[in-house]
């Protein structure tokens, strides 16, 4: 019996939903949540015509749809329905219309295919359909074309023939490790010192091993999909089955990928389902003379706040289109899976513009796109079905309740949603609060708040805080002092501050996770500059569209501190088996000192946030034993003061009180504005 059909009976028999099992808050929205699962369920038996044939077989469209070399030739095939006329023009036939190269609507349906013989074009001819409709027509890439590349000097975009004869062989077969997915978000183009674009090989050579050195097991890769504006950070997509041409070959992506794959690195790529670019000689906002043929008419029509194309996610072409996109960059590329952009723009009519999201009522207000939640749902199944250790995360502001449950509870299917909370929290106390209001409590309430049956991804802070006009967390905490006092032995209180809470607000948020933690590049040692892409306002400049790598690499300047915390905090989150597994039990807190301390597993952590107290002696009830130091924010190596002797062995004083409980006083000096985690011994 096949998914489809086992997950129908098991609705059928009313068997209820553990999403509402989980939390009886949902009750009162029973129907809506069931609603939800049954149109996708229906979707589900229409796409695969009765469980006869699988989601992943309806996701074959990038075999079918695009130019490909067959034995006997090249076959071309675009869906267009308003097309009167589709040439193929390009360096093969010097960019004119010719019979040879015209495109034949398929007998009965919106497709038009050409066959060419072999000789018609080659590897690396590029190449653009010339589309004719009723009042017009047009230049356009085709929409499934697999390879585009601009040119350097007219800045336009072509679709490429992309035949090499040696596809790129595979050397290896990949699981990832995700307990806990420690990952490494990045931009393949400025990842690089040099005032210009990065490219897939340059990375691949140059900053993966940083990133393995660093422990992270996975990288999260931002601006795959082609995009015509570099500037766009890879949000507004034209070609979608398109790896960036700007960056390198799809071999070159390729080899990065599996070069990752042997250093124990899952690579998840940054996917855009919830809009496309407007343009129309690049993307898809104008293929064929009709404006609505991937996207919603009317008011729905264009994103308000981001200049772009709604897609209409009730067309069962729209979604043979993008459950294809997902299933074509896991076969092709071996992506380990996609963090997906947006997903709180697809949910709502209003894209969640303006909403306060305050109750679960406005979650179920009738106000939610049904076809867009319904694609989630099929985007995860098909993921899941292609590659079953496939990860999947929700960008997701609202917290639509489900979104990371199982489909089978009456979830979307995502394993993880971003938790962005975490960040929106650090912003507001560093700009509002002075360090003596810092609450411990407040601090551990708001790294943990999440769902009990959601997975998240936590993380402190996101890549949007490091463009022009926002600011990273070390820079709210420094500032400019960071030109002037950021040398070892030459740093100021406010520098000393600074290094200090960067690493207790890096420490607290990934030790609490219960899912994953993210970090974007270069934040793992306080880059010091913005990101600002090339524009007109700066002379299309890319000094500060890179990652200043020297600044981490020279032992004179602190930065090699933030980053050599880091890279230790990991190796400690890691030396505890099952991470994730691990409760996070509160030992204590106390507002009036500023101190919080849990443990996990055999882990305890303990912070001082208060910014002018040492404590001695400070008592906590934990279970008897002894305690080793394996991580102090204050030791010297990381930048601190070096206030404590971190080579002693801490054990318990015994308490007749606690004698059946097993616990004991362990007393430990706490100096201002640190952290220490120890780990106690086995008995």
């Amino acid at each position: 019996m096949d998914m489809v059909t086992r997950t129908t009976n098991k609705t059928a028999k009313g068997n209820p939903l553990r999403l509402i099992k989980n939390d009886p808050y949902l009750a009162p929205y029973e129907e809506a949540i069931r609603g939800r699962h049954e149109h996708a369920l229906w979707k589900i038996k229409q796409l695969t015509k009765n469980g006869k044939t699988t989601l992943s077989d309806f996701a074959n469209g990038y075999k079918y749809y695009g130019l490909h070399k067959t034995p006997r030739g090249w076959v071309f095939r675009e869906w267009a329905p308003n097309a009167t006329d589709i040439f193929l023009i390009g360096d093969f036939n010097n960019w004119q219309e010719t019979d040879v190269y015209r495109a034949k609507r398929i007998s009965g349906t919106d497709d038009w295919e050409l066959r060419l013989p072999t000789k018609a074009m080659s590897h690396g001819d590029l190449y653009k359909m010339k589309v004719h409709w009723n009042g017009g027509e047009g230049e356009r890439i085709p929409a499934w074309a697999q390879r585009t590349v601009q040119d350097d000097h007219t800045k336009i975009f072509s679709a490429q023939v992309w035949a090499p004869e040696t596809p790129y062989q595979w050397k290896k077969k990949f699981k990832p490790t995700t307990n806990p997915l420690l990952i490494y978000e990045c931009h393949i183009g400025m990842a690089q010192d040099a005032e210009r674009i990065g490219t897939y090989k340059e990375f691949r050579e140059n900053i993966l091993p940083r990133i393995a050195a660093d422990g992270y097991n996975c990288i999260q890769i931002m601006a795959i999909q082609e995009h015509p504006y570099y500037g766009s950070f890879g949000y507004h997509v034209s070609s979608f089955f398109s790896p960036s041409g700007r960056f390198g070959t799809p071999e070159e992506l390729k080899e990065l990928i599996d070069t990752a794959h042997r250093m124990g690195i899952a690579v998840i790529m940054d996917i855009v389902h919830s809009h496309a670019v407007k343009n129309e000689v690049e993307g898809l906002g104008n293929l064929a003379g009709d404006p609505n043929q991937y996207f919603y008419p009317g008011e729905r029509h264009e994103h308000p706040a981001w200049d772009s194309l709604c897609f209409d996610y009730g067309k069962d072409n729209v979604l043979h289109f993008l459950l294809s996109n997902c299933k074509y960059w896991l076969e092709e590329f071996h992506f380990d899976g996609f963090r997906f952009d947006g997903v709180t723009s697809m949910l709502y009519y209003s894209h969640g513009l303006g909403e306060a999201f305050v109750n679960y009522g406005d979650y179920f207000n009738g106000h939610q796109d049904d076809n867009a939640i319904c694609y989630l749902t099929l985007a995860n199944q098909v993921i899941h079905e292609v590659n079953p250790h496939a990860i999947t995360i929700a960008e997701e502001v609202s917290g639509m309740p489900g979104l990371a449950a199982k489909f089978e509870a009456g979830g979307y299917g995502f394993d993880y949603r971003m938790a962005m909370n975490i960040p929106d929290f650090w912003i507001k106390i560093i700009k509002e609060l002075p360090d003596e209001q810092w609450k411990p409590s407040s601090i551990f309430w708001e790294v943990k708040n999440r769902r009990a049956d959601e997975k998240t991804i936590s993380y402190c802070e996101s890549h949007d805080q490091a463009l022009v006009g926002d600011k990273t967390i070390i820079f709210r905490l420094i500032d400019a002092d960071m030109y002037w006092h950021f040398k070892k032995g030459d740093e100021n209180d406010v520098a000393h501050r600074g290094i200090a809470l960067h690493k207790m607000i890096r420490l607290v948020t990934a030790s609490t996770i219960n899912g994953g933690y993210l970090n974007f590049m270069g934040n793992e040692f306080g880059h010091p500059e913005w990101i600002d892409f090339p524009r007109e306002g700066n002379g299309w400049s890319h000094k500060y569209a890179r990652r200043q790598w020297n600044l981490v690499d020279n032992r004179e300047l602190d930065y090699q501190y933030l980053g050599d915390f880091d890279r230790e905090m990991l190796a400690v989150i890691k030396s505890e088996r099952g991470f994730n597994k691990t409760p996070v039990c509160e030992i204590w807190h106390n507002d009036g000192d500023q101190i919080l301390a849990f443990s996990r597993g055999e882990l305890l952590f303990v912070f001082n946030f208060n910014p002018t107290r040492s404590f001695t002696d400070y008592g906590f009830l934990v279970p008897t034993g002894a305690y080793d130091v394996v991580l102090n924010t204050d030791a010297k190596m990381f930048g601190g003061n070096g206030l404590a002797d971190d080579s002693m062995t801490h054990f318990t004083n015994y308490d007749p009180l606690y004698e059946k409980e097993h616990k004991g006083w362990l007393k430990l000096y706490v100096p201002a504005r640190s952290a220490v985690v120890l780990r106690k011994h086995e008995d």
